[in-house]
């Protein structure tokens, strides 16, 4: 991963983010969307997160290009969870296999432990995703459960894997804020 850098992602990135999610939608099973969301809509959901002061962010390659994306969202809208985010990471195929994933998820782990967050949480799609799983487990998320058969795409049942890795202090110690 020597050629690309990690930066926050800003609103001229959203076009190639759009169309690297809309590729995901389309042919894998990492999102449960079945329709790629427009432009318009990626653009409103990037800025649900950029108003939260959590990571949104972009793996670059020397010339410009964007290989992909990573962002930290709220867990759940419930105000027990305030401490809790999930992680997604989108790559554009001709970028992946080169530790890109790996890197935007460290990038992760690292900006929202600086956010005060305490637990990162992975919905995976497809208990056959192996290299998301791996990732995931080799920057120490444990395997917490798998829910069976949850969601229908492409004519199949697919499940979901949730993997969840403590952040900063996890919870050893009650947050004061």
């Amino acid at each position: 991963m020597t050629d690309f850098s990690i930066r926050p992602a800003v609103v001229g990135d959203l076009a190639v983010i759009q169309r690297v999610y809309a590729h995901h939608v389309r042919t894998g099973l990492a999102s449960f969307e079945e329709t790629p969301p427009d432009l318009a809509e990626m653009t409103r959901r990037w800025q649900a997160i950029a108003e939260t002061g959590l990571p949104y962010v972009v793996a670059e390659n020397a010339g410009g290009d964007i290989a992909g994306y990573a962002y930290a969202g709220p867990y759940r809208p419930r105000s027990a969870y305030r401490f809790t985010v999930e992680d997604s990471i989108y790559l554009d195929p001709r970028f992946q296999g080169k530790g890109l994933g790996r890197a935007l998820l460290a990038r992760l782990i690292t900006d929202a432990t600086a956010c005060g967050k305490r637990q990162m949480i992975a919905v995976i799609g497809d208990s056959a995703n192996l290299a998301s799983i791996g990732v995931h487990r080799a920057l120490g998320f444990e395997m917490t459960g798998t829910f069976k058969a949850i969601g229908l795409k492409f004519g199949r049942w697919v499940d979901t894997v949730l993997m969840q890795r403590a952040l900063g202090e996890g919870d050893r110690a009650t947050p004061t804020s």
